[in-house]
This record gives C-alpha cells, structure tokens and sequence, in this order.
C-alpha cells in the first residue's frame, strides 16, 4: 500500500493524543487547536503533467509499457517532496507547486538505463523514489523545468543469497519488512531497523547512509553494502568484487550517500546475519544525561557492546518520548527523574546471556539503574509509532520536527548544549517557547550521534518559522564540530551546510564526478550539490 499522502504510514495506525499531552501543549507551549484539517486529496489543484507527447512515448517505451507512466493527480501528489514536517505542513495546505510531470515505474537495471536514456533525450530531470522517507528535501530538486518522479518499486526482488559468504543482492525498491521476510526464509536478517524501517526501501538506506536503531550491534546501512550496481545517464557501474579491497579509492563510498545524484542504485550486495535465536531488551536510569553518556561510552569503547544502545535526556524521559507508545502515561517515565537508556541484545542464546550479564556489571559500576525488561520490550513495541505521534501533534496545532548530528565523545556535551541553546532562543524569541528532547540513538568507539526532537507551538508561518530555528540549529552544529547529518542525509535542507563540511575543493571534486556521470545535470538537481 502507498503511504498517508499527508502524514506517515498506514492511517490505521494513527492514534489521538492523550488528553494529558493535550493539555501539556496547551498550557506549557500554548498550543491552539486547529480550526481546520487538511484540504481533501481530491481537492488539491494539480497543474496539468505538461508532458510532450514524444517524452510519453519514450518513456512508455523504456517501462514496457504506458501502464508504467503515470499521470494522473493522485499519484503525482504522493510521490511529490518527502515528510519532513514542512513537507507535511505544505500539502496539507494543497501546495503541490512542485509535483512531477509523471511517475515512471522500471521493472530492471535496463529499464532504468532506457529511462535516463529517455529523459536526457527530451529534458527531463530524474528524482530516485523508493519509501519516499526523506526528512531533509531529497525528493524536492531545485526547479529547471519538468521532472518525473522515478518509482523503483517494481524492483522488488532478492536476486541472490549466498549462506557461505553470508551475503545477499537485493533490489533497491524493497521495503525493510519485505527484505527481512524474503531473508528469513533463508535463515538470515539484514538486522537494518530505522525509524523509517517499514516504509523506507533498500535503494535509500544505501542513497542516504541510513542507520538503524540496532546500529550498535549489526552496524550502519554502510557498513552492510559489499557491492552495488549503479545505472547513470553515461552507462553502468559495478562496484564490490571482494569484501575488501587495495584497488585503488572505495567506489561504493562514493556512491554510498550520493542520494540520487550521481546515478541511480538498481542493485544492493549486503552482509547478512543469521536470525538471532535470543533477544532481550532492558531499562535503566541514569540520574543525569552526562552519567548516561559515560555509560554508553564505556560499553562502546570497552565492551561488550549491546545490539541496541540508546540513552535519552532528561526531558525526553519525562515526556515518555523513550518509549512512545507510552507517552503520555508510561509509569517507567514517573518512576523518578533523570535518564532512561534501553540495552538490547541479540544473538545466541549463550551470547545474549553472557553480554546481557556483564553489561548489566557495567551499567550498574556506571550509576545505572535496572529497571527490568518491561521498559525495554515497550521501546521495541513502539520503535516505529514517533512519526505517527507527529501526525497527531500537528492535528492538534503543534510543531513537530527531528533534527540529528554526530560527532566524538569528547566533543558530545558542547554540541548537545550548543543546537538545545540555538534552538530554545530562536524559538523563544519568536514567541514559541519550545520543547526540546534529545537521545543518543548510535554509538561508535571514537563518537555517537545525537537526534534531538523539537515541539512548539505552530506561529503565524509555520514553515518560515521553522526555518529560522533549523537555520541557527545547523550554525549551532558546525560550530560546535559536528556533522551536519548522521543518517538523515544531504537533501536540499542541509546542502548549505554541507559545501562548507566538505569545504571548496572537496565540493569541486564532486561537481566533477557529477558532469563525468550526468553531464546534463538531470538527476535529482540541487539535491547534495548546489546547482552550477
């Protein structure tokens, strides 16, 4: 089924908000109800496809077929921009100004071929769709004309698994619950579960470096990719002969996180697990977010690092954010103040119990304090319920956004001071005093990641309003050396921000490899890149 055009996921799975988190936005953020909901899809004024005839055919030819060029208003609204909270905030005002010409539906690597064949024939720009997930404008290009949206989801196949070297090949439009499926039948899992998981698509973990939430244990999307298939406008590229390699520079890296720009992924080799026979999940509290990190640190650098490893802030704990199927009235969250941090284990059965055991030794020697697996198996329930408690936050008149960097241990507490203050001032001196909650969600021996989650009240101009905030956020990250994305990627949201992480001559080398690869500049323009 496609995604709620207007909000997250399955609309089934929408919930109201509790009449106690009602009442926190009213009266600590003064939260006004909406006056009204979001214009009917069948209301929206969609502009005419403005597609010539001769670009039709040609596309229709490349698909196999016109059934696989898609035109109509519904289907061009819901492949247009991705669901950030602006994104959201602007089509529900019926805001389609920049919705493509047409969606195109490849069935293989040739048909894509034959579609950017097509497209560089008759002017087209070219935006890679798998999920449609992205928060950070990756499916918005700057405007120089007609675009089709490129919809890989009829690249659904797990092409091969090999159980010797533990490695599978999979097409880029599967979706994360088809993947593990398909690898379950074999006995294996990818072990990839962001936030995104059952929406996002193969083809996009790997075009914006996703990481999932068990990043700690199975590693990032990155580090899962052994090889890739790759078609762009000037022909094809394979990458990944070998595990590794001393033949010359990584091309799957540099492929990894190009996010459509420089090609179009139709093949994706990854390193699978075999389906863990045990998995635990724990609470712990930790009487500061200082303390907590510490304990994270220590179970990152010296082991035994749990599969799953997250700690939030002290105001996200209070809110019940740690677990959010609970919000609102998770007991856990009102045992006492602090931190609440979740430990997950997967494995063997011997492996979980042995790491289990003695990382609980280390979380206690650090301050922790067990809370028993109730916690832990609440977060594991309600992972992938936070963006469909946005949803319900903006029906209510709220302002909901996620923003995320990383940077090394001994850098963490400056930046995570650092974006709270830029955000709380900017959003105060606006009117809106916010509500700013934060977790540290991946962990590595040298860094961890920080996902802070943003709710005020909505202002006169919520989308402007936002800018401003999300402005001296990503002035705030640079300045206090983070990066200005862990997993959430370039898009066009960050891409100011990103020319001055990469600095000139690193941008310059790029631009290179993308007049080499797409010389016309039609692949997702404006995304990763500034324009030329």
């Amino acid at each position: 089924m496609d995604m709620l055009w207007s909000g997250w996921g399955d609309p089934a799975k929408a919930a109201p908000l509790p009449e106690t988190v009602i009442g926190l936005l009213r009266d600590l953020l003064g939260v006004k109800p909406r006056t009204a909901g979001p214009v009917a899809l069948e209301d929206i004024a969609v502009p005419q496809p403005g597609l010539e005839p001769g670009a039709r055919q040609a596309l229709s030819a490349a698909v196999g077929g016109e059934e696989h060029v898609r035109t109509d208003a519904e289907t061009r609204v819901r492949h247009t921009r991705g669901k950030s909270t602006p994104d959201l905030l602007r089509i529900r005002d019926g805001e389609v100004d920049d919705v493509p010409a047409a969606v195109v539906l490849p069935a293989g690597h040739d048909d894509v071929l034959a579609v950017l064949r097509a497209c560089s024939e008759h002017g087209l720009a070219v935006v890679p769709f798998g999920g449609g997930t992205s928060v950070v404008g990756g499916l918005a290009p700057s405007r120089r004309g007609a675009f089709v949206a490129l919809d890989l989801r009829r690249m659904d196949a797990l092409l091969a698994v090999d159980p010797v070297s533990r490695t599978a090949t999979l097409q880029p439009g599967l979706r994360g619950p088809q993947a593990e499926a398909l690898l379950a039948e074999h006995g294996f899992t990818l072990g990839h579960f962001p936030q995104s998981f059952e929406w996002a698509s193969i083809g996009g973990f790997a075009a914006a470096r996703s990481s999932g939430q068990a990043s700690a244990g199975y590693g990032r999307f990155d580090e899962m990719v052994l090889g890739l298939t790759v078609a762009t406008p000037e022909g094809t590229i394979d990458t990944g002969r070998a595990p590794r390699s001393a033949a010359g520079p990584d091309l799957r890296q540099l492929l990894l996180g190009s996010e459509g720009a420089f090609g179009v992924i139709t093949s994706v080799t990854v390193r699978i697990r075999p389906v863990p026979q045990a998995r635990v999940y724990e609470g712990w509290r930790f009487a500061s977010f200082e303390e907590g990190a510490a304990a994270l640190r220590r179970l990152a650098q010296d082991g035994p690092r749990p599969t799953v490893l997250r700690l939030s802030d002290e105001t996200e704990t209070l809110i019940g954010l740690a677990q959010p199927d609970a919000i609102g009235g998770s007991e856990a969250a009102q045992q006492s103040a602090g931190c609440m941090a979740i430990a997950g284990y997967e494995g063997t059965d011997e492996d979980v119990a042995y790491r289990s055991e003695h990382g609980a030794a280390v979380l206690r020697d650090c301050g922790g304090t067990p809370l028993g697996e109730e916690p832990g198996e609440r977060w594991a329930h309600g992972r992938y319920s936070a963006p469909y408690l946005r949803d319900s936050l903006l029906d209510a008149g709220a302002f909901v956004e996620t923003l995320e960097t990383a940077t090394f241990w001994s850098r963490v507490p400056e930046l995570y001071a650092s974006v709270r203050d830029a955000l709380t001032t900017t959003l105060t001196e606006a009117g809106t005093p916010p509500l700013v909650m934060c977790h540290i969600s991946h962990v590595y021996e040298n860094g961890a990641s920080l996902y802070f989650t943003v709710v005020s009240a909505q202002g006169e101009d919520a989308v402007a309003h936002w800018e401003k905030a999300k402005h001296a956020a990503n002035e705030a990250i640079l300045g206090a050396g983070g990066t200005i994305s862990h997993h959430h990627g370039v898009g066009t949201d960050h891409r100011d921000w990103y020319v001055r992480e990469a600095g000139p001559l690193g941008i310059e080398a790029l631009r290179a490899v993308k007049r080499r690869l797409d010389p016309a500049g039609l692949l997702n323009p404006g995304v990763l890149l500034p324009l030329d």
